[in-house]
């Protein structure tokens, strides 16, 4: 693997090698897997110790650079390129008559040298800086070995000749290396039309996909309307737009486009015969070309060989990649994928809590779909290191007030959920459990972006400040994160039937942030099934043991609701904007179970003991503290005869309760006492 990686370059090489050794590293401490755990040992020790080699020259450029602007904070020196080699480190400034500035030196030719003994700042100091060339990436090698960094930042496009499968290898070399180098916090990576698995092998921050040319074109124009509402002066990241199979017609849009902002800091990548027109100052290389050709942009009369990624190459790094997840494949991965569903389940309805063949409750699985994922948590920070799966769960909540055994009413003006969608194949938002969102993956920036759709379905019309904000309180997102955020969401979910996205596009800066109006939401299809169910004598004029009547099916309504609910609303951890919601959610959730278990538990052509079971376990599953489904439960095993279900029932409310150091509400006593004592069931 790393003798095919070092063909692509050096720097990639390291970047890349480094990479895979973290992720090799990560996965051994998660996994016992001997086969595995052998690979490190089959690496050829010479690919190893050049990787290593490039990978210290390239820390040496990072601190060296970071020290440069450290110590010139006014009017750090412009930085055109850099040239590297295992003894040597150079840089290009822009102006090649300037004086050297620590800690370079005058070196051969127009470029400055860096001493092997110069001073740089700590390892510890130099992170804390911004990078000032966030462009800087290998273009090739020269002609004595020295690999060739071009800061692309300060040039407005790169165009390249030859075939599309030339163009593309070019352009996967330097969204690789620009991806995985320790600066590319520092600018936005697009790619056009290619690449479309990268994130998800490798997701980060800073990369988008685009699957053609009008995508871009759209999240241009978003990009520079955000420039737009900026206050002057405010600082904007480099975008390099890779495009390598534009269109004349499209670069003409792009060029027009960026004519309009003098802010913009993009650079496009692109076909030379599509985009020379519109870029006639552009450099030109050939992608063609295995050997030297000539680099006038530096003013250097460099000659370099174009390092490039072929197909197969690239192919067998994502698929290295997708073989060796990273931290936030772990951090994010669905706990009820893994071999330890059974054990989760069991922390929902605790121990103690048989099923239904033994004649005691469990939760039901909601039909025609797979209950697979688990709860997640909520939205985390692009730095944090923290895996939220390995995190132990938090102490009990406090115990909820139990709502009113009565039929809840129809009336339900008052709930935020927006009108039922009629696209029946619209995506769904579920939020009666963990947040989903269908076609939203569940690792990477999955989970967030399912979250912001919950969030713009629940809160429509909020203004950016007040979104960041709820999105993470503690650490508000900022305006970029945002704007990727929705960005990434709306490729997710594509356009509806008529070519609108789902995720609307904003044209103005007044304009609002909301969903179309064809998404579905689970909880919505909840209210809808649970409020016709609970017409007012529906059930009173029932006839036949399946819950038929003169008004239709009405109890199977309300247990087809119940299978919608996949656990506690939102998830264990919701965020502070959702948590009145998860109330209101979780009472009404409890109210119907507790009707279901109420008609299903009394004599008659209703009585069904399985089916009462099944809503008390999903009313515990939300809220494993609500005595009313308890009391539910008490009165389902002493009707059923099963006396030691009925103890085994009395035993868990009590330790719940002893966990939350509360008393037992008086009508659970009551009840107990009752049941005790009573020889036949009621």
């Amino acid at each position: 693997m790393l003798r095919t990686v070092l063909g692509a370059g050096m720097l990639l090489a390291a970047l890349v090698t480094a990479l895979l050794a973290l992720r090799l590293h990560l996965r051994r401490s998660r996994t016992a897997h001997p086969h595995r755990a052998r690979l490190t040992s089959a690496l050829p020790a010479q690919a190893t110790s050049d990787a290593g080699t490039g990978r210290s020259d390239l820390a040496r450029l990072h601190t060296a650079l970071r020290t440069l602007a450290h110590h010139h904070t006014g009017a750090p020196p412009a930085v055109q390129a850099a040239l590297v080699t295992t003894n040597s480190l150079r840089i290009l400034p822009h102006e090649h008559a300037r004086a050297p500035l620590p800690p370079f030196t005058r070196g051969p030719g127009k470029s400055w040298a860096l001493p092997q003994d110069a001073v740089l700042l700590d390892e510890d100091e130099a992170p804390a800086l911004p990078f000032p060339c966030p462009g800087l990436v290998t273009l090739g090698t020269t002609t004595d070995g020295s690999l060739f960094l071009l800061n692309l930042a300060d040039h407005p496009a790169l165009l390249l000749d030859g075939s599309p499968d030339h163009l593309i290898e070019v352009c996967a070399s330097l969204t690789l290396e620009t991806l995985t180098s320790p600066w590319a916090a520092g600018i936005d990576i697009w790619t056009v039309g290619f690449a479309d698995d990268l994130p998800h092998a490798l997701p980060h921050p800073s990369l988008t996909h685009l699957p053609h040319a009008g995508e871009a074109l759209r999240a241009l124009s978003e990009r520079l309307l955000e420039i737009h509402q900026q206050p002057p002066g405010h600082p904007m990241r480099p975008l390099l737009l890779l495009a390598p199979t534009l269109t004349p017609t499209t670069a003409q849009q792009i060029a027009d486009l960026l004519a309009k902002s003098d802010q913009a800091a993009v650079t496009l990548i692109a076909p030379r015969s599509s985009a020379e027109a519109f870029w006639p100052e552009a450099e030109l290389l050939d992608a063609t070309l295995s050997g030297p050709q000539r680099l006038h942009c530096t003013g250097t009369g460099t000659d370099i060989t174009l390092q490039r990624l072929p197909h197969t190459d690239y192919r067998q790094i994502i698929h290295t990649l997708h073989d060796t997840p990273g931290p936030e494949a772990h951090a994010e991965q669905a706990p009820h994928t893994g071999p330890d569903a059974s054990a989760e389940q069991a922390q929902h309805t605790g121990p103690g809590m048989p099923d239904t063949v033994n004649n005691t409750p469990r939760a039901a699985t909601p039909s025609g779909r797979l209950d697979d994922n688990g709860p997640q948590s909520g939205p985390v920070r692009d730095d944090d290191a923290v895996f939220p799966a390995l995190l132990p769960s938090g102490p009990a909540q406090a115990k909820r007030a139990a709502p009113p055994a009565a039929q809840p009413t129809a009336d339900h003006n008052g709930s935020p959920a927006p009108t039922p969608a009629h696209d029946a194949h619209a995506p769904e938002l579920r939020v009666l459990g963990p947040v989903e969102m269908d076609h939203v993956p569940t690792t990477g920036h999955g989970p967030r972006q399912a979250q912001l759709a919950a969030l713009l379905y629940f809160r429509p019309g909020r203004n950016a400040d007040t979104l960041c904000t709820h999105m993470d309180p503690t650490h508000p997102w900022t305006r970029r994160t945002l704007n990727a955020r929705l960005q990434g969401l709306r490729h997710a979910l594509g356009n509806d039937p008529t070519g609108n996205p789902y995720v609307p596009r904003r044209h103005h800066a007044d304009d609002p942030y909301h969903l179309s109006p064809h998404i579905r939401c689970d909880w919505t299809h909840f209210t809808a099934l649970t409020d016709h169910a609970l017409t007012p004598g529906i059930l009173a004029g029932d006839n036949d043991s399946d819950g038929y009547g003169d008004g239709g099916v009405r109890l199977h309504d309300l247990e087809h609701a119940l299978t919608l609910v996949r656990g506690r609303p939102f998830g264990p951890r919701p965020l502070p904007w959702q948590e009145p919601l998860q109330q209101e959610m979780t009472t009404r959730i409890i109210a119907i179970a507790h009707t279901i278990a109420t008609h299903r538990t009394a004599p008659g052509p209703h009585h069904n003991l399985t089916a009462a079971r099944q809503a008390v376990a999903t009313a515990l599953e939300v809220d494993p503290t609500t005595e009313l489904a308890y009391r539910d439960w008490l009165r389902i095993e002493h009707t059923a005869g099963n006396r030691q279900g009925l103890h085994t029932a009395i035993t868990r409310v009590q330790q719940v309760n002893q966990s939350l150091d509360c008393t037992l509400e008086t009508e659970t006593e009551a009840l107990i006492h009752q049941l005790l004592n009573s020889s036949n069931p009621a």
